[in-house]
Order: structure tokens, then C-alpha cells, then sequence
């Protein structure tokens, strides 16, 4: 028994029948822990007594370990965990508002190779189990008074979620089952490199859930050297499968694109940018980089962020600025890892 919160899997609910108890019980288990936010099966009062007692002497309520908890003053909290079945990942809550939004890893470590991103730079280890992805958004959820819940997912964590999509959307649905997390696919978002076949297997699936692609470049010789994969697919092919993608779910497009300062920053790629994306139901989502410990790449003055956002707005392109949080807990995806874990 490792993952008490993998709803793919019904270890639980054998190990539950093999003791005489019905299978539903382990949706109470579950109801506990994401919503009841139970530590402990001696919390799960609507359980017999007898079995709580069993359960505490057979399952552990985690499968992972807390390596690191970290908070910041703008509220955000980020996670360390380390599995039990090898690996260590991040996790963290943002506050903004009545928001709470969670950023979820699906893979130890990553195979993308963004030459600016810390959760790559050893590679990746394996993927993610639905489980182990689901309790990344428990232990977020614990992360909260019991008066206030999630409200928002975004699958931006370490990993390329679409290089682990069974999972992924396992573990999603479990976010959204009112005995889950409760949380509306309108209210989440997948984020993606940019995996053209994925994109489109994803489409096939008729997910409502929001879907984020990471340019960070606009023509592929310069995303050529940013996010080596693209020498693989290319553009086109991406925004190809990126609008098939919108057909089939209705959700509006966002691309993402971190700036780094004079290397895709100028008004020049903003005008190059501008001209890929004219005509596309989409937000574009402008990331000033989060510096990391060891890489050459830095953040741009704000100036240089608003002006490439101004010639953007000029081509009527719908714009948005992600305000930076969590600098102090190296809340960049992969930056706890290594600084906890030095490689």
C-alpha cells in the first residue's frame, strides 16, 4: 500500500473489502484528507473505531516526506517533497486575493532542457504517479485554514505534464470530484512546452481545462537554443496543434513567454511575437524570469517589460503581466531542490 490518494488505483478499497468493510469507505478516506483536512485516522469520525485503529497500524496517511516548508511575505508557501518511491519534488500555494491557487509538479526532475529553467538542468528521474500528484494538492489544501480551500490548479510544476498525461489527468480528476478537491476544470490549467501530439491526444480526451503553451521565443531559431525540444517539432506545428485544441474544448489559448533580459526581450520579438499569435482567441502570459543560482540569464527592468507588453497591445493582442511572487523561497520551479539537494 503507498498512495492512499490514488483514486486509479483500488488498493485502498481492496485492502478496505479484505477487512470486511465496504469499497466506499475509501472515498470517506479521501473526503477526509482533502476536504476534512484529517492528519491522522483517529480524525475520521464516521469510520468504526476498530477500523481506524487497523488503518493506522497499516497505512501511513503520507506517502512522501516534507523536506522543506518554506513561506513568504506575499503569502506564498512552497513544498519540498521527497517520495517513497524515490525522488523529490516541489509544490507550492499563491495568494492573490480570494485566490489560492496551487503549482504542481508530474515529473522528477525534467527532460525538456529550457536552458533557463533550474527543475531540468539534471535531467529527469522518472515520472509521476497520480498519487503522488494528488498529494502535492492535499498537503497544499493542509496548507490552509479550514475556512478556505483551493481555488485554482495549475500543472506548472517541475516536469512536463503532457510527457506524463495519464497520470496527469488522473490525478485532475480527482481535483474536480466534489469528494476531491471540488475545483471546476474552468479553473484549471495544463502548461506545456508544447508537444504537438500530446496537444492533440489531449484534445481527442474533451478536457474543458485551460491550456498554457510556453513559447519564450518567436521564430525557431531562437527557441531553437531556449527550448531545445523544438528542434524536434517546431512552431508551426505547435500553434497547429494548439488551435486544434482550442476547437475541441472551447477554452481560450494562453502563451506563456518568460523574458530575459536582452536576449528575447526587445520590441523587435515583441513585434515578431505580435505577428505569430494576430487572430488567436488568446492571452499571452509575459513571465519575468526568476533569476537562478548558477545560470547567466537575468530579469529585465520593468521598463523593458512594459514596453514589449505596449507594442503586444499595439497588434490588439489581449496581455497580461504575471506578478512575481515567492522570490524569497526560490519559488522558481527546481530552485528548492537544488539548493536543498545540491547536485
Amino acid at each position: 500500500m503507498t498512495y492512499l490518494l490514488d483514486p486509479s488505483s483500488d488498493k485502498l478499497k481492496k485492502w478496505l473489502e479484505g477487512h470486511g468493510e465496504p469499497g466506499f469507505r475509501a472515498r470517506q478516506v479521501w473526503r477526509w484528507l482533502a476536504i476534512g483536512r484529517a492528519t491522522s485516522f483517529a480524525e475520521m469520525t464516521d469510520l468504526p473505531a476498530p477500523l481506524r485503529a487497523q488503518l493506522d497500524e497499516s497505512i501511513p496517511v503520507w506517502s512522501t516526506t516534507l523536506v522543506s516548508h518554506q513561506r513568504s511575505e506575499d503569502g506564498s508557501e512552497k513544498l519540498l517533497l521527497e517520495f517513497s518511491s524515490g525522488g523529490e519534488a516541489e509544490c507550492v500555494l499563491l495568494r492573490d486575493g480570494d485566490r489560492r491557487t496551487i503549482c504542481i509538479s508530474s515529473q522528477v526532475g525534467c527532460a525538456m532542457g529550457c536552458v533557463f529553467c533550474a527543475s531540468g538542468l539534471d535531467g529527469i528521474d522518472r515520472d509521476l504517479d497520480a498519487g503522488e500528484i494528488i498529494e502535492q494538492m492535499v498537503r497544499l489544501q493542509h496548507c490552509l485554514p479550514v475556512e478556505e480551500r483551493i481555488s485554482h490548479v495549475v500543472m506548472m510544476g517541475m516536469g512536463e505534464p503532457l510527457a506524463n498525461l495519464e497520470n496527469v489527468l488522473s490525478a485532475l480528476e480527482f481535483s474536480g470530484d466534489e469528494e476531491g478537491l471540488g475545483i471546476s476544470a474552468r479553473r484549471v490549467t495544463i502548461s506545456t512546452v508544447g508537444l504537438p501530439a500530446a496537444i492533440r491526444k489531449l484534445a481527442t480526451r474533451q478536457c474543458k481545462y485551460h491550456l498554457a503553451v510556453s513559447l519564450h521565443a518567436p521564430d525557431d531559431e531562437l527557441r531553437n537554443q531556449l527550448v531545445p525540444v523544438n528542434q524536434r517539432v517546431g512552431l508551426e506545428e505547435i500553434l497547429s496543434a494548439a488551435d486544434s485544441y482550442f476547437e475541441a474544448s472551447g477554452r481560450r489559448l494562453t502563451f506563456e513567454y518568460v523574458l530575459l533580459a536582452d536576449l528575447n526581450d526587445s520590441p523587435q520579438h515583441a513585434a515578431q511575437l505580435g505577428q505569430l499569435l494576430r487572430g488567436r482567441p488568446a492571452m499571452i502570459n509575459l513571465i519575468p524570469y526568476n533569476p537562478v543560482a548558477g545560470l547567466p540569464y537575468q530579469t529585465p527592468s520593468s521598463s523593458r517589460v512594459r514596453r514589449f507588453q505596449h507594442v503586444l497591445e499595439e497588434q490588439g493582442l489581449n496581455v497580461q503581466v504575471r506578478q512575481r511572487k515567492g522570490d524569497r523561497i526560490n519559488a522558481a520551479c527546481g530552485q528548492l531542490r537544488r539548493m536543498v539537494r545540491p547536485r
